[in-house]
């Protein structure tokens, strides 16, 4: 059956349509949606909660001449479908196909590539004054942000100072009180009393000088599309509040909010999930994260736990749910969190900092100066470290071991595998004296028995895996595993030995000594930006030691590493078991 949907590519064609057609077009962009990541799999829930918005947004202005710009981009599918990328929608996320986030040298439509939440409004801003330099007086300047990621710090930043310029800038704000997680803090229970009616005085936006609209239904078309007519009338900031429900047109995705915010694959006409295979599988690191924590906060008081925003997905939820009064939500708001984390620690309380590594780079300043500079021992726990896969370069853990290495008294660990992470958290609690951060990957472990007793670790030793006579192997984290399996496929002799290194800083620098000496030639093999990272590290302890030969880095090289399963990137990026073992090969 033809639809309306076929026949727009772009924008323009949208606004041929009458204001009657457009609920059908709603209707079919919902159901191309719910088809397309039912057997795609990507972030479902929040695209569906914005479809009457994005369309009434594109029906009333004139993209992409009027700058359009999606905070973190979670909900930007029906803004990617109705600007030209539909026929090639069903590649979303995949290698060499469209990315899940808006972005720049995509299409002329994405105004500013997003991934991290609480940008838009900066950018924006920024873009707004450009255009006012340019005398670029028509020009329209809209920011859609959700109520999770205006809470941020740098959202207020930006709120802050475009309300004293007379910028001709829109603020959307899509209010549906949740992000990932649902949505926590002051911010939000008072935006749930705007909601109700019964918040006092003067609204928030109001005083930050913003023209303030709202609360308005942002599932009633015809209306969004009247006051944003209005509003692109008016002249200077202004702020519309919508309603929306996040999964809205599929109704196990309105229900769990949670679980449908990237459900995985699904039948697109229940919802309902599909069964995954029944075969005991290994836990997810960050579920052997969050077990582990509870077992260790049980045991020792002074344990708490923190997360920014990020409880179910980096599976602090467990603690939690066990002990809610010792684990933190703080919303997204890195910065805060490591400083929170810093102020509990000087306290004499044993903080578990839970953050994505991606995200973690949001905090730099307070890393270095809260917590290094001053040596107070919180315990950073780095979810999604490496590539973590179709969520893109936005999301992947490639650079912290490049950025924790050069800090004063920064202990840096990656364990190999679920025990090794359950031990260095055991360790960690135990009265280290300096900050400490332990990186894990996304994804499963490797151990079916992984909770065995803890056992301490000693802090800056080295593993002797596989004793070898010519080749030596130096790995650190998980992808020790890889190399594990390389060598019991290509060799039985004892010419390669394998050594794994749980600790990046500080480094094995006996051990070290001693591979240089007893062996020809030396590779090194991390899941890191290779400039700056493990292997570099290597290589200054041999420079230290006037050691003259070549060791070979195996690490994520000088570009950023596009969206795609986890096994492709470290293909594109020669990390992989065959690029290893082909080298391997070839030097034996």
């Amino acid at each position: 059956m033809d639809t309306l949907l076929a026949h727009i590519n772009a924008p323009k064609d949208l606004k041929k349509l009458s204001k009657d057609q457009l609920a059908q077009v709603v209707r079919e962009l919902r159901e191309f949606i719910i088809d397309i990541v039912a057997t795609k799999e990507g972030h479902l829930g929040a695209s569906l909660g914005v479809v009457e918005l994005t369309v009434a947004l594109h029906y009333v202005f004139n993209t992409p001449t009027d700058k359009l710009i999606w905070d973190v981009g979670h909900q930007a599918y029906g803004h990617k479908i109705l600007t030209g990328r539909k026929e090639i929608f069903g590649t979303n996320r995949q290698l060499n196909g469209i990315s899940g986030f808006p972005k720049m040298g995509e299409s002329e439509y994405d105004a500013f590539g997003t991934g991290h939440s609480s940008t838009s409004i900066s950018a924006i801003l920024g873009m707004a004054l450009a255009s006012k330099l340019k005398e670029e007086h028509q020009r329209q300047h809209i920011a859609v942000i959700g109520d999770a990621s205006i809470a941020s710090g740098m959202a207020f930043e930006g709120l802050n100072h475009a309300g004293v310029t007379d910028t001709n800038i829109l603020i959307v704000l899509n209010d549906n009180a949740i992000g990932i997680d649902p949505s926590v803090g002051a911010l939000k229970k008072y935006l749930t009393n705007v909601k109700k009616g019964t918040a006092k005085d003067e609204n928030i936006f109001e005083c930050l000088n913003f023209n303030y609209s709202g609360p308005m239904d942002g599932h009633d078309l015809n209306a969004l599309i009247q006051e944003l007519e209005r509003l692109k009338s008016l002249p200077g900031p202004k702020l519309l509040h919508v309603i929306t429900i996040k999964g809205r047109g599929l109704q196990k995705a309105e229900e769990n909010q949670v679980t449908y915010h990237a459900p995985g694959k699904f039948d697109k006409n229940t919802g309902e999930l599909l069964k995954k295979s029944d075969r005991p599988e290994p836990l997810k690191y960050q579920d052997v994260f969050g077990h582990t924590l509870v077992a260790l906060a049980n045991a020792n008081e002074r344990i708490v736990g923190i997360t920014p925003a990020m409880p179910t997905g980096s599976s602090l939820k467990y603690m939690m749910e066990a002990i809610p009064d010792r684990a933190f939500d703080v919303g997204i708001a890195e910065q805060h969190a490591v400083t929170m984390a810093a102020g509990m620690a000087a306290a004499g309380l044993i903080p578990f900092c839970n953050v994505y590594s991606t995200f973690l780079q949001r905090a730099y300043d307070q890393i270095i100066h809260d917590v290094a500079l001053q040596n107070i021992p919180v315990i950073f726990c780095l979810d999604r470290a490496g590539l973590v896969g179709q969520d893109g370069p936005t999301h992947h853990g490639a650079f912290d071991i490049a950025y924790l290495r050069c800090i004063p008294n920064m202990v840096l660990c990656a364990p190999l595998n679920e025990v090794e992470l359950r031990n260095i958290m055991y360790t960690a609690q135990l009265g280290l004296e300096n900050p400490i951060a332990i990186r894990y990957p996304r994804g499963r472990g490797v151990l079916l028995d992984w909770e065995r007793p803890f056992e301490e670790m000693e802090i800056g030793t080295a593993l002797e895996l596989k004793k070898g006579t010519n080749l030596a192997i130096l790995s650190t984290g998980t992808i020790g595993n890889s190399i594990t399996q390389v060598l019991k496929e290509i060799t039985n002799d004892q010419s390669v030995g394998h050594y794994h290194f749980p600790f990046i800083k500080p480094l094995d620098t006996k051990r070290i000594h001693q591979i240089l000496k007893n062996y020809g030639h030396i590779i090194t093999v991390e899941d890191g930006s290779a400039i700056g990272g493990f292997g570099s590290g290597i290589l200054e302890v041999a420079n230290d030691l006037g050691c003259p030969k070549e060791i070979k880095v195996f690490g994520i090289p000088d570009v950023f590493i596009p969206h795609g399963t986890q096994e492709e990137l470290y293909q594109l990026a020669q990390i992989d078991i065959q690029s290893i073992r082909t080298y391997i090969e070839r030097l034996l």
